[in-house]
Formats: C-alpha cells, structure tokens, sequence
C-alpha cells in the first residue's frame, strides 16, 4: 500500500561477491551461480542455483545499502546477500548468498508488478526453486483495533480488495453501508456465498501456526516515536500495546486508503470474503498478486505454495484517533509513517526467527515444511 520510487542502480560487479569462500555447500552454490552467470537472464540454462529461502520485499529507498532503509536493506546487510544475479525480467535485480542459500528479491509496488516479478524467478531457469520456502515480508497499515504500529501479523488469509464495483460515497443509497462491494453481487448487502477463486488466498494454516508460536514471545523494539503516536488512540487498547506478534489477515488493494468507515469496511469485506474465518489486520497492495502468481508456479512444479508464509508489520494505522478527521491524518502520514523504522526491524527480527529455525534444520525441512 506504499508507493515509492525506485531508484535505478548500477550493476556492481559479480566478481568480488563470487570470489568469497566458505563450506563446501557454499563453494557448490557459488560455482552455480559462476556457471549460471554465463547464461542469458530467462533463456534455457544447465547451471541452476539451489535456494532454500526467497525473500520477497516490495520496495527499497535510495540505494540498497548504507542509507535510510525500505523493506530490502536490511536483508541484504545482515544476510550477507552480496552476490548480485542481474534480473531485467523484473523491477529489480536479485541478491544471494551462496552460504545459506537465501536468495531476495524487491517486487516494486502493486498487484502488477509483484505478480509479473514473481512468476519471473519461478520461470527462471537459473533457479532451483522447487524446495523453497517463501517468505513476503512487507510494511503495512495496521488496524488499531486489533494492534499497534511496529507489530507484525503472519497472515492465514490474503484477500482480494479490488475485484468490486464502486460508487462514490456522496451518491450510495442511504441503507448502503459501503460504496464498494464483489463484482458478482448486488450491492454491500448481498450475502450469498463469495466468490474465492482468484480473490481469496489460504496460506497453509499448519506452517502460519508453527511460525506464530515459534515468534510469538520475540522480542520487538519500542522507542518514543511510536509510543507517542499510539497515546493518541484512545479508546483502541490493542493499539497502545508495545508492539507485538500476532495472527492476522491481509486486504490487498492498489488504492491506499485510510479512515473509518473504509477500516469498517476492510473488516466486513475480510470476513465475507473468507466465509467468517478471516480477521483483517493489515493493508497493503501486492500479496494477492504475488500468491496467484506462486500458485501457478505450483501448479506448474516450479514452486511449492505449502511453503510459503506473509508477514506485515504496521508502519501506520489504516484509520486516524477518534478526534482527527480522515484526511487531515492521512496527509500527516504522507510526509512519513511514524512507525517505518519500527515496523523494519520488526518483519527483521520475526522473520529472521523462522528463516533461521528453517535453515539451521534444513535436513528436517527440506523434506515437508514443519506443521
């Protein structure tokens, strides 16, 4: 739900990131990553790089290292992601690290270029994708209801937000508790069963439980920033907890919206989409775009979607206090979410927990993922 500009970087050289030694796995999977250098981005290729974990962010700030971090910087600094694997099929290019095998990705911002990025790497027959696990780890708007900014939410649900008719709220008809609603319905007050395929994305629910309790008690960093910006929503308690892990299911939509009333509706609309199983928790815009894109891949054997987990963290709430009007806090948030630093560090330090408890065992998790 971020929009940012990316930053055009020039191709550092490969040679001084290849040339780094280490395990015998390692000098194999640097060997890969030489011989599948030779081949042409996307064109057919012998040498396939093996990965274990992918990294999905959405955008990164400047350059990709060394200056105010996005969503990337803070993976490839302290992941030692220093191999650099051009990829001009995608917005961005791709960093790896042939020691733990992870290899990250930065998607650009929405549903269209998440989901052609994505579908990119999984086609690319310079990766070996086919044990993987995935893991999307993205800022978002957090609903003050369920908890505050720097929390971070692993997601079961991922639901379609822009597949609806609209009608500008001056003119919806007075018993309409909304403008929006599912392209095949009648109005916000249909309630036949929805429409799923393609809108609604079940992450595996046995692998989202293993990670919340294996993050659950992770320690996040508070500071004053953010506990000033959660005194002012009184009234909301999960919103002035010191940050936190939770359960907690995504909307995604190419608008970035932020009030109220539409919060009323990311709830209702969350929690029809998915028969009554869904909770929204976070809003952002390209998860829905880059699970259809994996579940092809499955579909396909280039990908196992079983393996795949999402995780927001809050970098804003998606609704203003009780007593600040809508507009006047979203533009306060346009000049820079309170809680960005915070909620970095918090998909870091969540994410790092998983990414480490998989690959420190990865003789057991190669096989299934863990349950």
């Amino acid at each position: 739900m971020h929009s940012f500009f990316r930053c055009v970087l020039p191709i550092a050289s490969l040679s001084a990131s290849l040339a780094w030694a280490g395990p015998a796995p390692a000098a194999a999977a640097t060997s890969q990553v030489e011989a599948s250098l030779a081949c042409a981005p996307a064109m057919p290729c012998a040498a396939r790089i093996p990965v274990r974990m992918v990294i999905v962010t959405m955008f990164e700030i400047g350059a990709d290292q060394g200056d105010a971090p996005g969503e990337f910087q803070l993976w490839k600094e302290r992941r030692r992601l220093d191999t650099r694997i051009p990829f001009p099929q995608g917005y961005h290019d791709l960093f790896y690290n042939p020691d733990s095998q992870i290899l990250a990705m930065v998607t650009g911002v929405g549903t269209a270029r998440s989901s052609a990025a994505t579908m990119a790497l999984g086609l690319d027959p310079r990766f070996d994708l086919g044990k993987a696990y995935w893991l999307v780890a993205g800022i978002a708007g957090i609903d003050p209801e369920d908890a505050s900014i720097g929390s971070a939410a692993w997601a079961r649900y991922s639901v379609d937000g822009d597949l609806a008719h609209e009608i500008d709220a001056r003119e919806i008809p007075k018993d309409w508790t909304s403008g929006f609603f599912p392209l095949d319905k009648k109005g916000p007050a249909d309630t036949s069963p929805p429409i799923t395929d393609g809108r609604v994305f079940a992450i595996n629910p046995g692998l989202v439980d293993w990670a919340f309790a294996l993050t659950k008690d992770v320690a996040i960093p508070d500071d004053p920033g953010i506990q000033h910006e959660r005194a002012r929503y009184m009234g909301y308690p999960n919103a002035q907890k010191p940050p936190f892990v939770l359960i907690g299911d995504q909307l995604s939509a190419m608008t970035f919206w932020h009030g109220k009333l539409l919060n009323r509706w990311a709830n209702d609309f969350t929690r029809y989409s998915t028969g009554g199983k869904g909770e929204f928790v976070t809003s952002a815009m390209e998860e829905t775009g880059t699970l259809q894109a994996i579940s092809y891949l499955d579909r396909a054997g280039r990908a196992d979607k079983d393996r795949v987990l999402v995780l927001r963290s809050g970098s804003n709430y998606s609704m203003p206090p009780d007593d600040v009007p809508a507009a006047d806090n979203l533009m306060r948030e346009n000049e820079g979410y309170s809680g960005m630093r915070a909620s970095l560090e918090s998909l870091y330090l969540v994410g790092s927990k998983v990414v480490d408890e998989l690959l420190g065992h990865w003789d057991r998790y190669e096989k299934a993922p863990p349950q």
